[in-house]
C-alpha cells in the first residue's frame, strides 16, 4: 500500500455535496500498532476493576483539589475532565483529531514501533450524533454544530446527569478549549462515552457503518514518517515548546533501520529448492552405477601402491648413486696427490745418498 493510496482512504468521503465543499465528517485516531484497543485511559488503569465510576470520582476531585495551585480555576466538570484528558490524568476521554495527516503522524511517531503495521480509525461523528439522545440533539441544532463544546454541556453539572440520558451508551464528540497551542496545532477534540464502563471498541462492533480502520503497512512506515517530516507535520508543531523540539530532532537524525530486501524469501527459498535437487540427482547417480567388483578393486589398488613403490625405490638409487659418484671422485684424486708425493720423497732421498757417497759421508 503507497502513500497516494493511503491518503486516499482516509480522505475518502470527505466531499459535502450540499456545501460544494471538501469537509470531511470523520473524526481520525492514529495508532502505532494495529492490535491496539480503543481503551480509555480511565478503564486501563481501572484494570478490571468494578467500581470505576467510583475511581472516576476520586481522580477528578483530587485533580481539583491539587489543581487549584497551579493555577486551575474551575468548577465546570467538564473543563476539569479536558484538562485533566490533556494533562495526562485517566479520564473516559480518547484523543481524536479532525485531521487524518496528525492521526498519522500518531501512527507513526516512534521507530521502535516500524516493525508492525499501524491503523488510524475513522468515525462519523455526523452520523454517530443521529444516535444521541433527543436532548444532545436539540442542543447541536440550536448551536448548529456538529460537535458539543463544555459551554453547551454545562447544563449537566455532573458526570451522572450526563450518563442517565440513556440506557444504551452512546458516543458524542467534544470540542476541548483552546487551553494552550498543542491542543489548536492538533486539531484535536474528544471521543466522550456516555458511561465511565463504556468502551469505544464495543460501541464500534454495534455501529461497523459509521466507522473503517486504514490499515498502514510496517513497510511503508518510513515513507510516511518522512513525507510528514515534510510536510511539517511533525513533534516539533504538535508538541511546541522545547520537549516536542528535542524529540523531533532525536527521530528526525535516527538512522532508518535496514529493510528486508524485496523478494529475499523467493530467493533464499529458490536457492534452497536448487540445492535439494542437486543433491538428490547425486544420491541418485550414486545408487544406478554398477558396483565395482571387490578383487579388481583391491587388485588395481595392489598395483598401484606396487608402481608407486617401485618409482620411489628408483628415485632412492639415483640419489644414492648420484651422491656416491661425487665422493668417489674426490677420493681418487686424494690418493692420487698421496702417490705423487710419495714418489717426490723417493726421490729427493735417492738423490740425497748419490751426494753423501760422493762426500764421503757414511
Amino acid at each position: 500500500m503507497s502513500w497516494t493510496s493511503i491518503l486516499d482512504q482516509l480522505y475518502a468521503g470527505s466531499w459535502d455535496s450540499a456545501l460544494q465543499r471538501f469537509r470531511s465528517p470523520f473524526a481520525f485516531r492514529g495508532l502505532a500498532r494495529s492490535d491496539h484497543t480503543l481503551t480509555s485511559s480511565l478503564l486501563r488503569l481501572a484494570n478490571g476493576r468494578e467500581d470505576v465510576g467510583r475511581l472516576e470520582s476520586a481522580l477528578l476531585r483530587n485533580f481539583r483539589k491539587y489543581a487549584r495551585s497551579e493555577g486551575a480555576q474551575t468548577d465546570s466538570v467538564w473543563d476539569l475532565l479536558a484538562l485533566g484528558q490533556h494533562r495526562g490524568l485517566p479520564t473516559r476521554l480518547l484523543d481524536w483529531t479532525y485531521s487524518p495527516l496528525v492521526a498519522l503522524h500518531f501512527a507513526t511517531e516512534d521507530p521502535a514501533d516500524f516493525d508492525a503495521d499501524g491503523v488510524v480509525w475513522c468515525v462519523n461523528f455526523v452520523e454517530a450524533n443521529r444516535k444521541l439522545p433527543r436532548r444532545l440533539q436539540q442542543i447541536l441544532e440550536r448551536e448548529a454544530s456538529q460537535t458539543v463544546t463544555v459551554d453547551m454541556l454545562a447544563s449537566f453539572r455532573a458526570l451522572r446527569e450526563f450518563d442517565a440520558l440513556s440506557r444504551e451508551p452512546f458516543l458524542v464528540f467534544l470540542e476541548p478549549p483552546a487551553l494552550d497551542r498543542r491542543i489548536l496545532n492538533q486539531f484535536a477534540l474528544f471521543a466522550l462515552m456516555s458511561s465511565a464502563t463504556a468502551r469505544m471498541d464495543d460501541w464500534i462492533k454495534r455501529h461497523p457503518e459509521m466507522c473503517r480502520a486504514v490499515r498502514i503497512p510496517a513497510r511503508a512506515k518510513w515513507e510516511i514518517r518522512d513525507k510528514l517530516d515534510q510536510a511539517n507535520v511533525n513533534e516539533r508543531i504538535l508538541f511546541p515548546g522545547l520537549d516536542g523540539l528535542s524529540r523531533w530532532l532525536t527521530r528526525y537524525y535516527m538512522p532508518a533501520r535496514p529493510q528486508p530486501q524485496k523478494n529475499s524469501h523467493r530467493r533464499t527459498q529458490k536457492n534452497t529448492d536448487s540445492e535439494e535437487r542437486r543433491n538428490t540427482a547425486t544420491e541418485e547417480h550414486r545408487k544406478t552405477q554398477p558396483q565395482k567388483n571387490t578383487e579388481e578393486h583391491r587388485l588395481r589398488r595392489t598395483q598401484t601402491n606396487g608402481h608407486r613403490r617401485t618409482r620411489k625405490s628408483s628415485h632412492r638409487k639415483t640419489l644414492k648413486n648420484t651422491d656416491g659418484g661425487g665422493d668417489g671422485d674426490d677420493l681418487r684424486a686424494d690418493d692420487a696427490g698421496d702417490r705423487d708425493r710419495a714418489a717426490g720423497r723417493t726421490r729427493r732421498a735417492a738423490d740425497r745418498g748419490a751426494a753423501d757417497s760422493r762426500s764421503g759421508r757414511g
